[in-house]
């Protein structure tokens, strides 16, 4: 029998990295085993994708011989970067170029990287439009991620572009979901005005990215968007109030209120939402249901999402 081959997943803790360590361990029929990476191997996450059947390594991403380790023996790799953790674009770009050195070193087959566009070459820094943030980007947690593309490109890496979507998991842990006005009533709040906001459920982008290992060698070079549903506030305020048996309004507020809110990057989340109202047509155009659905069958749209996670949004 064949012996697998290792798709080392960094981030296999988090949910881009989990869901890819769980679609691979739920195909008893792969070609694949995992190799999970986490900072601590002694996590009840991590304990809990060993006991899934994983290899769970430790690994320290600010560390290149660390990552190499890891890296050791795999045909192919996950390389994931969380911003949220520190909120330094710079400090992602680091970490990327940690991750392209161990890969150079590794002889790997395929390499995903999971990306985001640089909305500098939309919206220059010069461009008053949207304010200029951290002294060099319109959106800290994109461009970091989107500028180190060409590094990979550049080093002469196997890659696959992945470019994910907005997740719908923020209804449940990141304050994004129905929450109530001063009138009594239940609003989401976004500034897409009636714009169309490109989602996927978490869980999604690993099983997509599994997908993409599976097709190997036809997508290296290439950049690939996934998208579980794309929906206007109005339309996601009205399936909210479907699943959760309450009245859910949008409120479309301007990118400049939504920037002022003042939680931790709320103006780094105000210029994106603010890019995508305003390049809609170029960020949902890379970004295919179809193409989803062929690298991950399971693809769920919004209404299948609900009704599996509803009773998790909180409603106040």
């Amino acid at each position: 029998m064949e012996e697998k081959k290792i798709i080392t997943v960094f981030g296999a803790t988090g949910a881009q990295g989990g869901g890819l360590v769980r679609a691979i361990l739920a195909d008893s029929n792969s070609a694949f085993k995992v190799r999970a990476v986490t900072r601590d191997a002694s996590s009840e996450k991590a304990k809990a994708l060993e006991n899934l059947g994983a290899e769970v390594v430790s690994a320290d991403i600010d560390d290149v011989e660390s990552i190499k380790k890891a890296l050791h023996g795999a045909y192919g790799a996950y390389f994931v970067t969380f911003f949220w953790e520190h909120f330094s674009a710079e400090k992602e770009q680091e970490e990327v170029a940690n991750f392209i050195q161990a890969a150079k070193e590794s002889n790997l087959q395929h390499v995903v990287w999971s990306t985001l566009e640089d909305t500098r070459n939309w919206v220059p820094l010069d461009d008053n439009r949207m304010p200029t943030l951290h002294g060099n980007y319109k959106v800290p947690h994109f461009d970091g991620k989107g500028a180190s593309d060409k590094l990979f490109t550049e080093a002469g890496l196997p890659v696959t572009f992945l470019r994910t979507s907005f997740y719908w998991d923020n209804f449940i842990y990141f304050g994004m979901g129905p929450q109530k006005g001063p009138d009594g009533k239940y609003y989401i709040t976004l500034p897409m005005d009636d714009k169309t906001l490109a989602g996927i459920a978490a869980e999604d982008i690993g099983k997509c990215a599994y997908g993409i290992f599976k097709k190997g060698n036809e997508v290296i070079g290439k950049t690939i968007g996934i998208v579980g549903e794309k929906l206007s506030g109005e339309e996601m305020a009205s399936k909210l109030s479907a699943a959760l048996g309450v009245k859910v309004h949008y409120n479309n507020v301007s990118p400049e209120t939504y920037r002022s809110f003042g939680f931790p990057g709320a103006d780094d989340l105000g210029n994106m939402f603010q890019f995508k109202r305003d390049f809609n047509d170029d960020f949902n155009g890379i970004r295919n249901e179809a193409f989803s659905a062929e690298l991950n069958p399971q693809l769920q749209n919004f209404d299948k999402w609900l009704a599996a996670n509803a009773s998790r949004i909180p409603i106040e």
